[in-house]
């Protein structure tokens, strides 16, 4: 069985700079990490490896320093790596970014199974995958919670939907979003960090069939943002002392003349 997880670095902190011009992050001198849903998405493609044998192939789009996403994925368990990264592919949205992830697919090859986070932590926007499988024509399980049974060319798995859980069968191959509540993801292998021979690729423009910069980065991108502002802060406060009857009086008397109550 072959599979691809899908992976990113984001941001480590809340405190990231923005471009004024285009409204993205600026990522380069920002400290990273392993965006903390992939890591459910990594455990769940490792035990399908374990389970069914096959190759894992982590892959990311990002700058350069992306990479060191996809040598934490392979500690984790994946055989290898492939880093998308190209000046036209910088500031996509959603959509240029899954399509930019579809075509990088593409040329590496569908696999039986794509599997990947539930959203991403600088984003949140939980659309890439599904809009990836969207591109690729596949099957897409969302919010997944357990996978069920893998035979005979199908999968089953349960995913959560609005606080219900169904259970969902579909012809390989398939693409998967996993929930937190998939897995308990597991420790980086000292024994793999020692071991060199993983090896990490580049795709660039020039690597994809689709080689049409409209179709990426900013170009690609239908989402623009106007304006980006800090939020406002108003540290104005009124201290209400007395009795326990008095606050209560005084609380209420505020809330009433905001016409919250």
């Amino acid at each position: 069985m072959n599979i691809i997880v899908c992976i990113k670095q984001v941001p480590a902190s809340q405190k990231v700079d923005i471009d004024p011009i285009n409204g993205t992050l600026k990522r380069a001198g920002t400290e990273t990490k392993l965006n903390p849903y992939d890591l459910f998405a990594i455990e769940t493609a490792v035990k399908l490896k374990e389970e069914y044998g096959g190759t894992l192939t982590a892959i990311t789009m990002g700058p350069p320093q992306a990479e060191n996403a996809l040598l934490e994925a392979c500690y984790l368990g994946c055989d290898r790596g492939f880093l998308i990264t190209d000046k036209a592919f910088g500031g996509a949205d959603v959509l240029a970014t899954s399509y930019t992830i579809a075509q990088a697919i593409r040329t590496i090859g569908i696999p039986d199974i794509i599997i990947t986070g539930k959203q991403t932590t600088d984003g949140d926007t939980a659309q890439v995958g599904a809009e990836i499988s969207e591109w690729l024509t596949l099957p897409y399980f969302g919010n997944v919670r357990k996978i069920i049974t893998i035979a005979k060319g199908k999968i089953t798995a349960s995913c959560s939907i609005d606080n219900l859980i169904y259970e969902y069968e579909a012809s390989l191959p398939v693409l998967m979003a996993i929930d937190a509540e998939a897995c308990t993801p597991r420790l980086p292998s000292f024994s793999r960090k020692k071991n060199l021979s993983f090896k990490i690729e580049k795709l660039t423009l020039c690597c994809l069939e689709d080689q049409n910069k409209s179709h990426y980065g900013l170009d690609g991108s239908p989402t623009q943002v106007r304006r980006i502002f800090p939020p406002s802060s108003d540290k104005n406060r009124r201290i209400i002392e007395g009795s326990s009857q008095e606050c209560t009086d005084a609380f209420y008397s505020v809330l009433h003349s905001g016409k919250f109550i």
